[in-house]
């Protein structure tokens, strides 16, 4: 049961807001357990294989795996948990510091912050680094992913709607070559945010005409088709990295029956603009749509203190036969804020791992799941060093 993984542990107030001026530990050198190394005997790894596309099953032998969860826009706050993960440098040049470690970042990088194409850009950079030494970055779709290419912008912060408006522009700069702009953006993207502070001003009229102009822009980037749906269009909402199965909000085992391939083909098909319309049956809505679709189901990550005993074990039933089905030893989610942290439920069968980072949600310390050799571990910064959490041997 979870309480013989974390309930047991006294753990700090993670979910408290850290301020302003706190900045995130820079990763000690002197810590073994996160320094990635080619294998534990100093030969090479076998080469990471990818199957799908989008990517859906990887087989990734011998790599440590970190897990990022919800980060809505908050660029500082997403390098942070990079930095703790073992991945990026701390030194402002955004480099790959995870040499073979693979990382997967599971969705909502949308709504809530002021910075989310410069987080997209980030990821994508890091995995061309990543690929170089080995290693690898996967992205999976939210809710937040798939609500935005529909075209609900409710959450949408004011300065991402001008972070889309810049964006765009820089795209034209760039003569709409996609890649040079939208890899440039991380580090073009300060500059311009830097002039819009320096140029506000509060004329209500020109206000409401800068986020028309920033809506039609984000709608031109994310409507189904669109440069910045393609983008997303790349990514999984389900993926199996070696035994672990990972997606945004929970799998269910009619998820498996119908496919897993083919919800993240169909995903993936609908944001390239290649379905019709909503009616059209490649529509994902068994990926998208309702409570119980893979982007936004809770029944994995709800709080269990509400939860009947029956009830558990129906949950926990539901989640074994999900597992057996896929083959998988564990599953990690994101979507529900957890005011204790990164945790684990269900005999440690489902890892939860969405803290509520952004400064738009909790503005909660950062943290991330590493998985080495089938251990997960929590990974915690603490001002000036790391602290380890938590060990669960599947094995």
């Amino acid at each position: 049961m979870a309480s013989s993984c974390l309930n047991s542990l006294i753990l700090p107030p993670c979910s408290l807001p850290r301020r302003v001026t706190e900045t995130c530990a820079s990763l000690s050198s002197s810590y073994p357990a996160l320094n990635p190394t080619s294998s534990s005997t100093g030969g090479a790894l076998k080469p990471i294989v990818i199957n799908g596309d989008p990517p859906t099953f990887v087989s990734a032998p011998g790599r440590r795996i970190v897990a990022v969860g919800d980060v809505h826009g908050d660029l500082d706050q997403a390098r942070c948990a990079l930095e703790i993960a073992g991945v990026l440098s701390s030194d402002g040049q955004d480099l790959w510091t995870g040499g073979e470690t693979v990382l997967i970042q599971l969705g909502d990088v949308l709504d809530r912050g002021e910075e989310e194409i410069a987080i997209l850009s980030l990821l994508r950079s890091l995995d061309i680094q990543a690929k170089a030494q080995g290693g690898a970055v996967f992205q999976v779709n939210g809710n937040h992913e798939t609500m935005n290419v529909e075209g609900d912008f409710r959450y949408v912060d004011s300065g991402a709607f001008d972070e889309c408006s810049d964006f765009l522009a820089y795209l034209e700069d760039h003569q709409y070559n996609w890649e040079n702009a939208f890899l440039g953006w991380i580090g073009e993207s300060k500059r311009r945010r830097e002039d819009r502070k320096l140029s506000q001003n509060h004329w209500g009229p020109w206000n409401l005409v800068k986020r028309q102009k920033g809506v039609i822009a984000r709608s031109i980037l994310l409507r189904p088709g669109g440069p910045l749906a393609c983008e997303l269009a790349r990514h999984a909402v389900v993926l199996k990295i070696n035994d672990w199965v990972f997606c945004h909000g929970g799998l269910l085992p009619q998820h498996v029956a119908y496919g897993v391939e083919r919800m993240n083909y169909e995903v993936s098909h609908w944001m390239r603009g290649l379905s019709e319309d909503d009616t059209s049956p490649n529509f994902p809505f068994i990926a998208t749509k309702g409570f119980d679709s893979v982007v936004w189901n809770r029944l994995y990550s709800r709080d269990m203190l509400g939860l009947e005993g029956y009830q558990i074990n129906r949950i926990q039933s539901v989640l074994e036969e999900t597992l057996q089905l896929l083959g998988a030893k564990a599953m990690v989610v994101g979507h529900t804020p957890q005011t204790t942290g990164v945790n684990c439920k269900y005999n440690c069968s489902i890892w939860c791992i969405d803290v509520g980072m952004s400064s738009g949600v909790l503005n909660s310390r950062p943290e991330v799941l590493e998985i080495v050799e089938n251990k997960a571990r929590v990974i915690r910064s603490k001002r000036d060093r790391f602290s380890e959490l938590q060990a669960v041997d599947y094995t």
